[in-house]
């Protein structure tokens, strides 16, 4: 799985690779050295998972989405200006929860 930005900005969700799109992958952060919060936080309760990303959701400044990656599957929810960037999962090991931030990028938090 890649996570590319097109020529036109459009940021896309790559499954398998259907041309060399390396330039194009956008590697993730997961050191949080902004002010703003940019790493999901994972807090596991039970067999759940709830994934928040602790920052602003100004108009134009914000979480476009969270992604919660089980390698065989993965789950987006959207958000818009306003909203809370959060969302519930199922627990599965080695799972991986993404967010992009529609001015500084992708970040993740592998949970162990």
């Amino acid at each position: 799985m890649k996570v590319v930005k097109c020529n036109n900005n459009n940021v896309m969700l790559l499954l398998k690779e259907v041309e060399n799109v390396d330039d194009k992958v956008i590697k993730s952060n997961s050191v949080d050295a902004a002010f703003e919060k940019h790493v999901p936080v994972v807090e596991k309760k039970d067999t759940k998972v709830t994934v928040v990303v602790n920052h602003v959701m100004e108009e134009d400044h914000y979480i476009e989405w969270i992604m919660v990656d089980y390698g065989d599957m993965q789950i987006i929810k959207h958000f818009k200006p306003g909203d809370e960037p959060k969302m519930e999962v199922d627990y599965r090991e080695g799972m991986k929860a993404y967010s992009y931030c529609n001015k500084h990028g992708l970040w993740v938090n592998e949970l162990k």
